[in-house]
């Protein structure tokens, strides 16, 4: 059994809330977790039942008067319809946990929740594994910018097995299970599915080669321009596909860090994978010893690591306050948490040789009249340990499987 770092805060949203609703994209474990921790008078319907999915449509109210609280409801997104008659059903009661709800479509979800279930409803978003669900690490702590913790030294060549194959919980669960034709079947049958119900695709094919576009460039400047090339559509299109993946949890947007007393900022987010095995695997590499000695090796690299810290803080039930830092000049940090009024920067770099050289970009953030707090260079070596009386060389385990 893979333990999930999620679990505490469910629990915690469910003795707070009349309405528990967990997102994340398909295939992440939603309904398993769910169902190993639900109460045994608490009934179970998913809508991928047709029948059930059109009773929940089209008669929401003798709907949940068949299927009265308390209620698991799996993909509720087919009947969006159902949160209004859901707030009029808790509004009577002064229980918690009446409602588990799960979904696959994040940002709709949330926003169709938050407006008919305002101060009923608590939102936690469920990903792929982290690496340490995928370790059976015991009491990971969540990675702070202002306290860093020493953990066990991950050996880069095992690392990058991790990061080719991803965190899908089926490929662990199935050691059978061929990785690929897994990858394969997940996208034909999952993602193409929700891209029928979400937008009016009409062209499959050139959405797949903008998916594979999209995974090329995870670690990446957005740049729509050449998303549109690559797939033979249009920009407005692209824009619109994108925000599918996004919508989907496919996709996380790493914003660009903005100030007002920084004129030259790039205004352009960087493209986040939040699972690096279907990356790799959209992109086309073979191996995880190829991906490891490619050119794009940096780019994984660091898209794991970004990856990992919003997944396990959206375990917790937090959204990150992190952003990438590039101007026009092309200086850039890779990441910049904001917390308590100031300042964190980080540079990722797949290095086992870390140097002070690699965060001069560092000081460019005193310009922005804020603090600047405990940063760092997130790396491959072995110990925590200063780089500069502010600074740290921070392992990569430090970041993704801090259980000391």
């Amino acid at each position: 059994m893979y333990e999930r770092e999620a679990k505490e805060a469910i629990k915690k949203v469910s003795n707070s809330f009349k309405v528990l609703l967990v997102t994340g994209p398909r295939q992440v474990g939603k309904t398993t977790l769910l169902l190993s921790m639900k109460p045994d008078n608490m009934e179970y319907v998913t809508l991928d039942d047709e029948v059930l999915r059109n009773q929940a449509i089209n008669d929401p109210k003798m709907f949940l008067e068949e299927h009265p609280a308390p209620l698991f409801i799996d993909e509720v997104q087919y009947a969006p319809n159902l949160f209004s008659y859901i707030k009029m059903n808790v509004d009577k009661e002064n229980n918690y946990g009446m409602y588990w709800l799960t979904g696959s479509q994040q940002f709709h979800l949330m926003k169709n929740a938050s407006d008919s279930l305002a101060g009923r409803v608590g939102i936690v978003s469920l990903n792929s594994f982290t690496y340490s669900e995928i370790m059976k690490s015991a009491k990971k702590k969540l990675f702070k910018p202002d306290n860093f913790k020493n953990s066990d030294y991950i050996d880069i060549n095992e690392l990058f097995k991790i990061i080719y194959k991803g965190g899908m919980p089926e490929l662990y669960k199935n050691k059978k299970l061929d990785m690929k034709l897994y990858f394969q079947a997940y996208i034909d049958t999952y993602i193409s599915r929700d891209v029928r119900e979400l937008t009016k695709v009409g062209d499959t094919e050139a959405f797949k080669k903008f998916i594979i576009s999209v995974a090329s460039r995870t670690g990446e400047q957005l740049n729509y321009t050449a998303l549109s090339l690559d797939a033979g559509i249009s920009v407005p299109t692209a824009k619109a596909w994108l925000s599918i993946l996004t919508t989907l949890g496919i996709v996380y947007l790493l914003e660009p860090f903005m100030n007002t007393k920084l004129k030259r900022l790039t205004h352009m987010p960087k493209i986040i994978f939040m699972d690096t095995g279907l990356a790799a695997f959209l992109a086309g590499w073979e191996s995880a010893r190829d991906l490891q000695l490619s050119s794009y090796a940096g780019h994984y690299f660091e898209t794991y690591v970004i990856s990992e810290i919003v997944k396990s803080y959206n375990a917790q039930g937090i959204r990150p306050n992190i952003s990438y830092y590039r101007d026009k000049e092309q200086n850039e940090i890779d990441l910049v948490f904001y917390k308590n009024d100031t300042l964190h920067p980080f540079e990722i770099k797949k290095t086992s040789s870390p140097n002070k050289g690699m965060i001069k970009s560092f000081n460019l953030l005193e310009k922005t009249g804020k603090k600047i707090g405990k940063g760092g260079l997130i790396c491959n070596y072995d110990k925590l340990m200063h780089l500069d009386s502010n600074n740290y060389i921070i392992p990569i385990s430090s970041v993704i499987n801090i259980s000391k």
